[in-house]
This record gives structure tokens, C-alpha cells and sequence, in this order.
């Protein structure tokens, strides 16, 4: 779901008042909403993800399969095949601790080398620390780098889940959290700016979002006018997990927070449980999942609207009254409704409502309609997308100001498309919109 910058942005778009008749063929339907396909089907928490040469690589949080599971694809759907352990030997034996070795984060190196950051167990404290090793070979094995931690603040609660990020500029920095929930104290997440394939540190930290609940597993991107960071909350260990993010127009903030979550359980109407540790590339995002006690991996397609993220396959909402009217109106201080405002007196012939909506691809969508009813009757809208008449709404009776939702399918071109509700049977007030 969208942040209300989004929203405002697309109530500034200019939207066509096409006031003709819609062509009369109606598309056959594809599929309704798509979710995150499960692509590795046992325990590999927290991915990290990259493409080389055709080939995809996934590592995970230690299991039973060694300290940093490593699987290969020849695209991001799979099939995926695990490949063992890319770090066989361990965390460093100068400072750390096997058992808990948590988070990879693999680059690829310009000179064909790989580095590998990662969260262990501090010997000598028992919080966790960031590491960092290297290898010549995707696969590993991956060495680690020298006998002491690359991060380690302990008067903090230590530090975890590292993750590069090269800016467009090529200057390459780590984004990792600070660990204090471990000590009772708020975390941060923290940019620091590295050297030497990121094996060093070559600038102070900057502190970047801080919360005195769960924030972690931190993940930039930068896109054409912003900056995104990604980052889990809630508790990991159940379904209250998600994905949310902050956006900012440089590195120096300020950081503006989503005003909804991107992925969660909820988003996903179930389909995926306790989505986290997400690890976002370019038009997919690589997320994990709770299956009977394990953390599945899984994929989604993610399209960039305005540059803002749209997950396929999680509800987007947006607000009926910040689209595009014709003889009807807005009707505010609407009780129970979402931003206190509705679409009402959809009444006439020529009366219409239009909505700007994502897709990150084409194809089958859910759209789910929040609306109220008290007609007395079934009522219903007609419905046109692009242009082209997909069928109506069907609203059963609800009451006034009794809010809920119809879902109808619907197919949409990738990018930007346009949803228009146009009069149908009997009345019916729209609150919003949800595209999933």
C-alpha cells in the first residue's frame, strides 16, 4: 500500500474525461490476483539475492543446511537447487561463534571476486556483530576476513543485518542495524560508507530511520528521484512480520515513512505469512514466509510506480475521492470511512467516478471495491477499464455508512491504467479502491 505522498501524486494526475461511450467487447478475464510464488519450500530465512551471467543465487540465515545455505536458478522463478554451504568453515574463530549466523548479504565485486557481510555470534559479549568474508566463486567458499568484527557496537546491542548499496555515483556503503532490542533500546538503521570491496570501513555512520520497536533487515535502493529503504517490523517469529519503507530525496533525509506497509500478512489475504527480509532487485523482490515452522522463500514481480514500490499480489489502496468525478461528489465526514471521505450521488446517466491505478505487469488483478449500500437492493456499477467495458460491481446491500468491500477480476495493461465506475442499478457510495 502507498504512502500518502503517493496518493497526492496521483490526485495531481491529469486524467482524460473521455464523456464517450466505451467500446462494447468485453475482455475475457485472465486469472484473478496473483501472489508471491513460493520458489524454495524449506526453512531459508532472510534472503539475499543477485543475477550473474543468467544464473540466480539465494543464501539464507544458518540452518540445518550450513552457517550460509546457498541455491542457484537459471531465472528468478527456479527451479531453484540448493548448492550446500557457502561458507563451510564458519564465522571468523577470532571473534565469533557458530550457531547463529544470520543474514548474508553476497556482491559481486567488479574484479570477479565476491564479498559476503554477515551477522555471527560474538564470542566474547554473546550480542552479534557484523563479519565480512570473501571468495572467488559465487558458490564459496567464502573466508572471513581477518580476526576481529567490521561492526560491533556493543554499548549499542551490537549490530546485525548488513546489506550493501552502491549509489549510482559508485560510492559503496553498508546499511545495517544496531541491535537494541536486544537491550531494551530503540534501533537505528545506519549507513556507513566502506572500502576495498567492502571489507573495510571508510567513513562515521549516519543514522538513517529510528524506532523503539522492531526495525531491521534493511535494504536501499535508489531510484530516479528517490531513495527507498526497505526494512522489516514486528516480531520475526509469527505472521505480524512485514515489509515497509521510508523514502527520501538523498542519503542525508529526511526520511518520509510509508503511511501503510508495503507487504503483510493481510496484504496478501494469507497468502503468505509474515512477510520479511525482503531483498529487493530491480522488478522482483525476494521474501520469506512462515510454512508449518520454517521460513519459505518466496517471489514476487514489483513494478515502480512513480517510483514508488507496488508489489504484485498486495493490496494497493486508493482513495475513491481523490480521482477523477463527473456529475457526482465528494461527500466528507463519512463515519467509518476510510479517510473520512466518500463518492456519493453516482446517480445519473453521465455520473462517473475515475481512479488511476498500478500494475507492475500485465495481467489478472483483484480489484476490491469498498462501498456502502442502502438502497434497500443488490445495486451495482459499471465498470471500465482503459476505456473498455470489463462488466459491473455488484453491491448486496450493507446500509449506509456500513462500509465493506465486492472484488470483481479485472485485466490491466502494465503501468498506469484507468478505472472507471460509471452509474449503475440502484445507488451505491464508493469509499476506495484496492488493486491486489
Amino acid at each position: 500500500m502507498f504512502q500518502r505522498l503517493l496518493v497526492a501524486a496521483l490526485a495531481a494526475l491529469s486524467l482524460a474525461a473521455v464523456l464517450s461511450a466505451p467500446v462494447q467487447a468485453v475482455p475475457q478475464r485472465t486469472a484473478a490476483a496473483v501472489f508471491p510464488a513460493e520458489i524454495i519450500g524449506e526453512d531459508f530465512p532472510d534472503p539475499d539475492a543477485f543475477e550473474q551471467n543468467g544464473t540466480w543465487y539465494a543464501y539464507s540465515t544458518n540452518n540445518g543446511r550450513g552457517h550460509v545455505p546457498v541455491a542457484s536458478a537459471p531465472s528468478a522463478s527456479g527451479p531453484w537447487t540448493i548448492r550446500g554451504d557457502a561458507m563451510p568453515g564458519g564465522p571468523s574463530a577470532g571473534w565469533a561463534q557458530s550457531g547463529r549466523t544470520w543474514a548474508p548479504d553476497v556482491y559481486a565485486n567488479p574484479d570477479g571476486t565476491y564479498t559476503l557481510t554477515y551477522t555471527a555470534w560474538h564470542k566474547a559479549s554473546g550480542r552479534q556483530c557484523i563479519g565480512v568474508a570473501t571468495a572467488t566463486s559465487p558458490l564459496g567458499p567464502f573466508n572471513p576476513v581477518g580476526s576481529a568484527p567490521l561492526i560491533c557496537p556493543l554499548e549499542l546491542g551490537g549490530a546485525i543485518d548488513a546489506n550493501t548499496f552502491v549509489a549510482n555515483d559508485g560510492t559503496r556503503y553498508l546499511v545495517w542495524k544496531n541491535d537494541g532490542n536486544a537491550i531494551g533500546q530503540p534501533s537505528t538503521l545506519w549507513l556507513t560508507r566502506t572500502a576495498n570491496n567492502g571489507t573495510t570501513l571508510a567513513g562515521g555512520n549516519a543514522a538513517l530511520l529510528t524506532s523503539s520497536g522492531i526495525i531491521e533487515a534493511p535494504d536501499l535502493v535508489q531510484r530516479g528521484s528517490q531513495y527507498v529503504l526497505f526494512f522489516s517490523g514486528g516480531g520475526y517469529t509469527d505472521c505480524n512480520y512485514l515489509t515497509s519503507y521510508a523514502t527520501s530525496p538523498s542519503l542525508n533525509g529526511p526520511w518520509t515513512t510509508a503511511f501503510r506497509p508495503l507487504m503483510t500478512t493481510a496484504t496478501f489475504d494469507n497468502h503468505i505469512c509474515g512477510p520479511g527480509g525482503a531483498d529487493f532487485l530491480g522488478d522482483k523482490v525476494f521474501v520469506h514466509g512462515w510454512v508449518n515452522g520454517s521460513r519459505h522463500l518466496y517471489v514476487a514481480d514489483v513494478g515502480w510506480a512513480n517510483d514508488y514500490p507496488v508489489v504484485r499480489g498486495s493490496r494497493v489502496r486508493y482513495e475513491a475521492e481523490r480521482g477523477t468525478l463527473n456529475h457526482c461528489q465528494v461527500r466528507a465526514n463519512a463515519a467509518g470511512a476510510s479517510d473520512g471521505k466518500v463518492v456519493a450521488y453516482i446517480d445519473f446517466a453521465d455520473s462517473w467516478v475515475e481512479n488511476s491505478v498500478f500494475a507492475p505487469v500485465a495481467g489478472g488483478y483483484t480489484l476490491h471495491v469498498g462501498y456502502a449500500n442502502g438502497s434497500g437492493a443488490t445495486a451495482s456499477h459499471g465498470l471500465v477499464v482503459n476505456g473498455n467495458n470489463q462488466g459491473s460491481v455488484s453491491y448486496p446491500v450493507t446500509g449506509w455508512d456500513n462500509w465493506q468491500q465486492s472484488s470483481v477480476q479485472v485485466t490491466l495493461n502494465a503501468g498506469w491504467n484507468t478505472i472507471r465506475l460509471t452509474k449503475g442499478d440502484l445507488y451505491t457510495e464508493v469509499d476506495y479502491l484496492e488493486l491486489q
